[in-house]
């Protein structure tokens, strides 16, 4: 349940398809851009259909930009007559023919992004705003969708007439109001605002861009993976962090395509394929259709891998697959450097026991069995991703700030005179970030949910931190006020630890840190062991 009732009304709708997986389908911005036409969108349908790639999973089909010609004089959209002189509708009819599915794109101010500053005006004044039930139902309604984009360059000051800043909560909530009024159940819903919007936005969309724009080159692959590696905790109940569209089968190299995929693929973002797919090399065509990545972003579980250790350059991240707490977990190691890297694989990092068998999700061969560790080689730009199933399960013993869950965490907005807290990189961090800004606020915590334990009992956490001065913390456990504590590090770039005996029930417990008036220090990780 929704823990406020208007934002429960809000997602009805959708709650019915709440437990979907990721989207898989195809967008034409990457490679088209603007330069789109009937016979463009209708040829990648055809070959999504008969490359392999439907049968894979890929669904959508989705125009992104670029098909307005302004409005009329009552304000209905009108479609470009030169790139699509018949409408839309034979398009989305083309789609469905095929069993694929039909996307959609607008922005939720007055102005697309494609078409500010474009040399053809066609498109100025086609966003969403002052059009929303008008718009929707012209997509939902009439046209069929299944799936829709919404950017926000209109809802900024430089994107409409006005120079008027919009409230991105305000004009999303009103864009989800109007598509519950089509009377339709079954949108998939995007919102793209170029950062974490802030924790609400799970409350109502299926999925929200985490970054700006991805481009064809590796810089801008690894700087999204940098930008997702802490967002785990966000990602939950059939709603994923967006890390933009694919570039694989573009211009980067073989191995640079597999770590964008392989990641994407354990991180549960959306698959959309960007490139061409009528010109798709069989190895890109391989890579794209692989059934065991695919699987780790479709799993059941919903779940986006976190990371559970820093190594040198390389991070290792992991998540259950199949069953919550089972015996088999997908991991990833994933190596951004410029050189390769030497890892040593512990299972209990991976909360695995016993005998570990390894199955390679790329070359999709069986890699051993071992006993404690294994020693792996990470190419520069590479990534190795196993199933790893093990004899027993593990409690987990290391928990990161990286992966807390943070209720009042975005990117939108000044943190400090808002209060909300952010995720730092930081080399002296262990995993190698740190959540700082916490307090101020009851609401300005840090908690760290799904702390399982197979016994009920005592058990010593250990917190590392970072402090100039000292600073209290509050600590609660399962909604239960265990104590404040003051903190002694003195020092912004040491970490320090405090010990808590403390006690966990069986199953899952949530521990929380907060300061109600106060700012707390940086947060690097912590630490549970039975007593």
């Amino acid at each position: 349940m929704r823990k406020k009732v208007f934002l429960l009304l809000l997602t009805l709708p959708f709650a019915a398809q709440a437990q979907r997986t990721p989207t898989m389908g195809w967008s034409s911005w990457n490679t088209f851009a603007l330069n789109i036409n009937e016979e463009v969108i209708c040829s990648q349908a055809d070959a999504m259909h008969s490359s392999g790639l439907q049968a894979a999973g890929y669904q959508y089909i989705n125009i992104d930009d670029g098909y307005f010609y302004g409005r009329d004089e009552n304000g209905r959209l009108r479609i470009h007559p030169q790139k699509f002189p018949r409408g839309l509708t034979p398009v989305v009819e083309h789609i469905h023919k095929l069993g694929l599915k039909a996307g959609i794109y607008s922005d939720a101010g007055q102005n697309t992004c494609g078409s500010i500053n474009n040399p053809d005006r066609s498109g100025a004044g086609v966003g969403f705003y002052g059009h929303d039930q008008q718009d929707a139902d012209f997509f939902f309604k009439e046209h069929d969708f299944d799936f829709i984009k919404i950017d926000y360059c209109g809802g900024e000051t430089w994107g409409n007439e006005w120079k008027m800043k919009m409230d991105e909560r305000e004009r999303y909530t009103a864009i989800v109001h109007a598509l519950q009024n089509t009377g339709r159940k079954n949108i998939v819903f995007n919102m793209c605002r170029w950062a974490f919007p802030g924790t609400w936005g799970a409350d109502i969309v299926d999925s929200w861009r985490t970054t700006g724009d991805i481009f064809d080159a590796w810089r801008s692959v690894r700087g999204i993976l940098a930008e997702n590696l802490y967002l785990s905790a966000y990602c939950h109940d059939g709603h994923y962090n967006d890390m933009d569209m694919l570039e694989v089968g573009r211009s980067m190299t073989q191995t640079e395509d597999e770590t964008h995929f392989g990641m994407w693929c354990v991180m549960a973002s959306p698959l959309l394929i960007g490139c061409d797919m009528t010109k798709l090399r069989p190895e890109t065509l391989r890579l794209l259709t692989n059934k065991d990545l695919i699987a780790l972003n479709q799993d059941r579980l919903h779940l986006q891998a976190y990371l559970a250790e820093r190594q040198g350059e390389c991070f290792i991240m992991v998540k259950d697959i199949n069953k919550l707490y089972g015996k088999e977990r997908a991991v990833a190691v994933y190596n951004p450097s410029d050189t390769a890297q030497s890892v040593s694989l512990s299972f209990r990092t991976i909360d695995l026991g016993g005998n570990v068998s390894l199955y390679d999700c790329f070359s999709q061969s069986d890699f051993g069995t071992y006993a404690g560790s294994v020693q792996l080689t990470i190419p520069a730009h590479g990534t190795k991703i196993f199933r790893a199933t093990g004899e027993t399960r593990l409690d987990r013993t290391v928990y990161e700030a990286e992966c807390a869950y943070l209720p009042s965490y975005q990117e939108l907005r000044n943190n400090q005179t808002e209060p909300s807290a952010i995720y730092t990189a930081d080399d002296n961090a262990k995993g190698g970030y740190k959540v700082g800004w916490l307090g101020k606020s009851p609401d300005n915590d840090i908690k760290w949910r799904g702390v399982r334990v197979q016994k009920t009992g005592r058990y010593m956490l250990t917190l590392t931190y970072f402090c100039g001065e000292d600073r209290d913390i509050s600590l609660e456990i399962n909604g239960k006020g265990i104590g404040t504590f003051t903190t002694h590090s003195r020092n912004w770039k040491k970490p320090a630890t405090m010990k808590l005996p403390i006690a966990l029930k069986k199953g899952d417990n949530i521990i929380r840190l907060y300061n109600a008036g106060n700012w707390m220090p940086d947060i690097d990780r912590m630490e549970l062991q039975p007593q």
